[in-house]
């Protein structure tokens, strides 16, 4: 039996608001993250992701209480990201209601961490966001990307290939790779950038960045993708789940069915 590939809502939560930009720039309110959460659960989504896009001590606070508030009223997976520094971050948040949490900033600083939390938690919490994009000026990668940190701000000259690949030795079960040139463009997915990762890592890999219509959900699930993530389309109307769904479906993609 072939396994489904998964289609996931994202939303960046900032001080208890979904927001979205374009390449994490000029961000605009979105809607309430409870509501349209379970809206996206209704409509069939297979997952949500939860990015606390100003992940500020001060704010730590609001989003437990956003992923606690979420978690009773959904129920499919929710993977939380957005400043997770330890273990004890990524235990506080699974007691919230998190069934996954994302690590990115923390582990490119010390790597280790990934290992820690998978050793305490198991693999399948761990989810991995790499906010990648290609090279420019004097940087020199040997895949042509980089990773980069504070919303896709700074550069940090580490080859995103590689870095996927270290990644899943410490532990990361899932990968999630955002092209940063992409994000909010509606340019489509990255399916160069995403081919040169999935070419080198086994674990599962989540396309995200720069979706417009369904047919480049089509393209990188078609690219190897286990799950496609993205935010505007779905936030500002332009898709819904079950059309992305539908397509796919159309195309010969295995996908789980929504409700009707």
């Amino acid at each position: 039996m072939s396994v489904s590939v998964r289609v996931i809502p994202c939303l960046d939560v900032d001080a208890g608001r979904v927001v979205k930009g374009v390449n994490f720039a000029n961000l605009r309110d979105a809607g309430d993250p409870v509501e349209l959460a379970r809206k996206y659960d209704a409509e069939g989504a297979d997952e949500l992701t939860f990015l606390d896009v100003s992940a500020s001590s001060g704010n730590r606070e609001t989003t437990y209480d956003v992923v606690r508030r979420t978690a009773e009223q959904v129920f499919i997976p929710l993977t939380v990201g957005g400043g997770v520094r330890s273990a004890d971050d990524v235990d506080r948040l699974l007691r919230a209601g998190a069934d996954k949490v994302g690590v990115n900033t923390a582990a490119i600083a010390r790597p280790e961490l990934l290992s820690e939390i998978a050793d305490r938690f198991g693999s399948q919490v761990l989810v991995l966001s790499v906010d990648a994009r290609r090279v420019t000026g004097d940087v020199r990668t040997e895949s042509g990307y980089e990773v980069t940190t504070h919303g896709g701000r700074q550069g940090t000259g580490i080859d995103a290939v590689e870095w996927a690949i270290r990644a899943a030795e410490l532990g990361a079960g899932e990968i999630l790779l955002n092209s940063m040139d992409a994000d909010g463009t509606y340019d489509g997915f990255d399916l160069e950038m995403f081919a040169a990762v999935r070419s080198r890592v086994s674990v599962p890999l989540i396309a995200s960045g720069g979706a417009s219509s369904a047919a480049d959900f089509t393209a990188a699930a078609k690219a190897g993708a286990d799950a496609v993530l993205a935010a505007s389309v779905f936030h500002f109307g332009r898709l819904t789940i079950g059309e992305v769904k539908d397509a796919m479906a159309a195309d010969g993609i295995v996908v789980r069915e929504t409700a009707r």
